[in-house]
């Protein structure tokens, strides 16, 4: 099978797998456009990860480490993908294994088995191959110093870094360099520009006008056609601008700290659901008759996520029962009041969203609501501070929902609405939600929600895929 994607340079298999040839020692994604060699000469690797621990070094003209990410790891719940998704977000750099897997819940050695058991490639192997994306993207798209590109990837010293370019990508730095140098940034110190690729269709103007609709006064902005947001990242703050182009998201970052790239662009990635295989979600949900005139419409279609778990629960309690205009107000508010400012702000982005401390801790006139939702606020943010509730993206889904449901004011719509966005759920589904019961009967689907709860064990594991289109046909 694998065979037959890399023979057509099927390209909806990037990411899925790469391809190693043991005749040259280059690994390479299915779509690479050289000449497909001999089937003999060919072995096949889940992870790019995998295929380095192997000896084989990365293809200079298909770049398979830039490909669009598996979709597997949004899609499963599992230790696996779980894990993959916590070493995406630089849990690994910032925490080492053992902090992996203390959030994980597992010992240091289980999951390393379970890792290299179906990837091929422990958590250090893995963490290792994202450093070395890291730094091709800052050698080839800035003028920043090889030393410090060298620790912001995360490299331990400069001679690690040094010989892991030449082994990932048989070139040193300067050579890297020296072949892209027409890509070097010209911008202010700390902005990037990279190119965020994703699998053809995608439904970008549901996916940004959901984006634009919602967008919060002092985290959020929309110009012309790019969508711009603050974040709060590990090592300092930054700010990126996200423009969706013909097969790629141009995104440009402005980071405090370079060591926060890889997470922000995973962070992107996470935002703007890229990593999904629309054509395997379109031909699901197109066997139902009432859902496949929507599915023909909106080809491609994308569940936004979130940079900020935190951030999706407060909009999740603030938007309950008021309309989506009026959250927006609200939340403005409460990132004025209680948000931190940025040290250098970026257009209309003066602030990133506050910490679960603060949201704890604020004032009543901080929180312009009744003192119900007032009370759930504060004890969601003491719960995320304290533990109780984990929001962070290797949490499970049956896990948050639970210990969200706990809190006061928090019931089954505004759990199911944060694991869809903040944890990517693909199966989260809101039966009771006002807006999918009116898409549901003008679709001719049945508005109970019990009834159409069973209606829609047809759509797993995709159900959060069939919300949108539910949502954007009852607003269109």
């Amino acid at each position: 099978m694998c065979y037959r994607a890399v023979s057509s340079r099927d390209a909806r298999f990037d990411g899925w797998f790469v391809m190693a040839v043991q005749t040259t020692g280059i690994y390479c994604r299915p779509s690479c456009p050289a000449m497909t060699p001999r089937r003999a000469n060919v072995r096949f690797y889940p992870t790019v990860a995998a295929a380095q621990r192997a000896g084989f070094r990365a293809c200079l003209r298909c770049r398979p480490d830039a490909a669009p990410g598996s979709p597997e790891w949004n899609t499963r719940a599992d230790l696996v993908a779980r894990a993959m998704r916590l070493i995406g977000d630089g849990v690994v750099e910032r925490d080492g294994v053992a902090g992996l897997a203390s959030r994980l819940g597992y010992t240091e050695r289980h999951l390393h088995r379970q890792l290299v058991a179906e990837l091929g490639a422990g958590p250090l192997a893995l963490a290792r191959a994202q450093r070395a994306q890291t730094a091709r993207v800052l050698i080839e798209t800035t003028k920043v110093s090889f030393a410090d590109i060298a620790f912001a990837s995360g490299f331990a010293s400069i001679r690690q870094f040094n010989d892991t370019i030449r082994e990932v990508f048989a070139a040193t730095p300067t050579q890297l360099r020296a072949k892209f140098h027409g890509n070097g940034s010209e911008s202010a110190p700390g902005t990037i520009t990279v190119r965020l690729p994703y699998r053809p269709p995608m439904d970008a103007e549901g996916l940004m006008g959901f984006l634009r609709s919602r967008r919060v006064t002092g985290i959020e902005e929309w110009d012309a056609d790019t969508y711009k947001r603050a974040l709060r990242l590990p090592h300092g703050t930054g700010t990126m601008a996200l423009a969706v182009r013909d097969g790629y998201v141009e995104c440009t970052l402005r980071l405090a700290d370079l060591r926060d790239l890889s997470t922000a662009v995973w962070r992107a990635r996470r935002l703007l659901d890229l990593d999904a295989d629309p054509a395997a979600i379109d031909a699901a949900l197109a066997t139902d008759p009432a859902l496949e005139p929507l599915v023909l419409k909106r080809p491609g279609i994308r569940v936004p996520g979130a940079v900020d778990g935190l951030e999706i629960a407060v909009r999740a309690v603030v938007g309950q029962q008021i309309s989506v205009a009026a959250a927006r107000t609200v939340l403005g508010r409460i990132v004025e009041a209680l948000g931190e400012p940025l040290a250098e702000p970026d257009g209309g982005l003066t602030h990133v969203f506050p910490t679960a401390q603060a949201l704890a801790a604020a004032p009543d006139e901080a929180l312009p609501m009744p003192a119900a939702r007032r009370r759930t606020i504060r004890e969601l943010g003491a719960a995320v501070a304290d533990g109780r509730v984990q929001l962070h993206p290797g949490a499970a889904a049956d896990e948050v929902t639970e210990a969200l449901c706990a809190l006061p004011g928090v019931g089954p719509w505004t759990a199911g609405y944060v694991t869809m966005r903040a944890l990517a759920d693909p199966d989260s589904f809101l039966p009771t939600d006002l807006g999918v019961k009116r898409a549901a009967d003008l679709n001719g689907l049945p508005t109970d929600p019990a009834a159409l709860t069973e209606r829609a064990k047809a759509w797993r594991p995709w159900r959060a895929y069939a919300l949108m289109h539910l949502w954007h046909s009852e607003a269109s």
